[in-house]
């Protein structure tokens, strides 16, 4: 019963993919039924499930395969068969204001010139066409060797939105401190089974000793924060519309 009641109370630090995920199906339902749109960065084409009402058109460099260096976080496996284009994120082969609405999600840490990429989604849009973007604020190596930045902030992206063309410019924050550190500290065992040389016999029960009255200490002080996601979160939910003129 115990175990029950903290499992039920004890949800911080978990909610960082199930929160954009809700947000990106909520915001692509929005979106006119038949847009053109594209995915740019699309990977294996995962949120094409949100998009069977649009045009839809994936994108994606093809070539991480799931094992990449093997440094950090890696997924193993990787399925780049349902693409649509491959292409390098800053040199995309479609014409200009080829499409209504563009996506791009969890990408900008993997590409070496954000910016750059910035001015091509521009590009490809129509004047008026809505951008929805995701990028985190604050990450740990994965898919190396193609990760090149930790995060980006609200500032950056209120500055290169704005000089690549975006205006009406959204920018909603994903989580926040708290639920940031609660995340990494769920992440010990992950992180001890791969980084650890010698895992002593009572490292699991001292982890789980530690962790746990931590994680329920944040619980009680995330019920209570005001505002501790300009200091740090997840990342976040960006929508911007491409200049008419």
């Amino acid at each position: 019963m115990i175990k029950k009641m903290i499992k039920k109370y004890l949800t911080i630090g978990e909610d960082n993919l199930a929160n954009r995920d809700k947000w990106l199906e909520k915001t692509l339902l929005s979106v006119p039924k038949g847009t053109k749109i594209i995915d740019v960065g699309a990977g294996e084409t995962k949120y094409r499930k949100f998009c069977t009402d649009l045009q839809y058109t994936s994108q994606d460099f093809g070539q991480y395969t799931g094992t990449g260096n093997d440094e950090g976080f890696q997924k193993q496996t990787w399925d780049n068969t349902k693409l649509d284009i491959i292409s390098d994120i800053t040199d995309i082969p479609v014409p200009n204001d080829s499409f209504d609405t563009a996506m791009c999600i969890e990408v900008f840490e993997h590409i070496p010139e954000p910016i750059n990429a910035l001015h091509e989604i521009s590009r490809i849009l129509k004047p008026g066409g809505k951008l929805i973007l995701t990028l985190p604020f604050c990450s740990q190596t994965h898919f190396a060797p193609y990760f090149f930045y930790t995060g980006f902030s609200k500032y950056w992206l209120e500055k290169y939105l704005t000089l690549s063309n975006f205006i009406d410019i959204q920018i909603t924050p994903n989580g926040n401190w708290f639920d940031y550190i609660a995340q990494d500290l769920r992440r010990i065992h992950r992180i001890r089974d791969k980084y650890v040389r010698e895992e002593g016999r009572w490292s699991f029960i001292i982890g789980k000793i530690v962790s746990l009255p931590v994680l329920l200490y944040m619980q009680y002080l995330n019920n209570r924060q005001n505002r501790s996601e300009e200091l740090l979160c997840y990342g976040y939910n960006v929508t911007a519309t491409k200049k008419t003129i």
